[in-house]
């Protein structure tokens, strides 16, 4: 395992703390980690419905070139 020095601003960490005590947290780390496990979740569930939008529209625009609604662009 690597290690990783961090710099935080007191009043930043004095919410941290707040926080770990009220969600029962043992330590800083099993805060930070679980919280940094959290983001890289939500922002890999973004990129999954940002490539659903955009499949999406990929076959809404396959549907419309069939009915002829639209002309089919051709590079």
């Amino acid at each position: 395992m690597e290690n990783v020095s961090l710099k935080l601003e007191k009043n930043f960490l004095h919410a941290i703390e707040k926080i770990m005590k009220k969600h029962n947290y043992m330590t800083k780390t099993e805060f930070i980690r679980e919280s940094i496990r959290d983001k890289i979740r939500k922002l890999e569930e973004k990129e999954i419905i940002e490539d659903k939008d955009v499949m999406s529209q990929i076959i809404m625009s396959e549907k419309n070139i069939k009915k002829s609604k639209i002309k089919e662009l051709k590079y």
